[in-house]
């Protein structure tokens, strides 16, 4: 059974998770609106991603006999000043992330909560991945500047991403 600390601290997760999904929506709705699909493709699928961790902050608490306390989602930005703004943007939060993520994992340790220290394990790999990914195109807008060559053929590189969930969020209705 969790503590109240811990479980509060998880349902905090789910929300940041939540605002995650959030937000790497509107940066795909922003780069939509500058007709970089491949980058707004890259996003959509990063935020499905994200919806998946918070599914498993989810089920965690209530495997561990918690209760899901949903909160409201702040509302994320909408405009950057460029694309490379948008992933530093992104970048940013990842790494915002991988510290609750660290502080999550000290208070497990700190309440001798070895099943959520365990749990925990995945993400604190995962963001290791994230902040990685995420770095890699920055450099790559940042090695670019203001090439309309460079920026379209990473436009057609981050449109190969696939989605990692088996999911319909990027499969469109027509």
């Amino acid at each position: 059974m969790l503590s109240e600390r811990m479980l509060k601290a998880l349902n905090e997760q789910l929300n940041r998770e939540l605002y995650s999904a959030y937000l790497y929506f509107a940066m795909a709705a922003y780069f939509e609106d500058l007709n970089l699909e491949g980058f707004a493709n890259w996003m959509k699928a990063q935020a499905e991603e994200e919806l998946g961790h918070a599914l498993r902050f989810y089920n965690y608490i209530y495997d561990r006999n918690g209760r899901v306390e949903l909160k409201a989602v702040k509302e994320p930005p909408k405009e950057w000043e460029s694309p490379l703004a948008a992933f530093e943007a992104a970048y940013e939060h990842e790494q915002f992330i991988s510290k609750c993520i660290n502080e999550l994992a000290a208070l497990a340790e700190e309440e001798k909560d070895y099943s959520t220290r365990a749990f925990l394990e995945w993400f604190i790999n995962e963001q290791v991945e994230e902040e990685a990914s995420v770095k890699k195109i920055v450099d790559k807008l940042k090695f670019a500047k203001d090439s309309p060559q460079v920026l379209f053929m990473l436009d057609q590189e981050l449109g190969q991403r696939q989605p990692q969930l088996p999911g319909l969020l990027l499969q469109s209705e027509g």
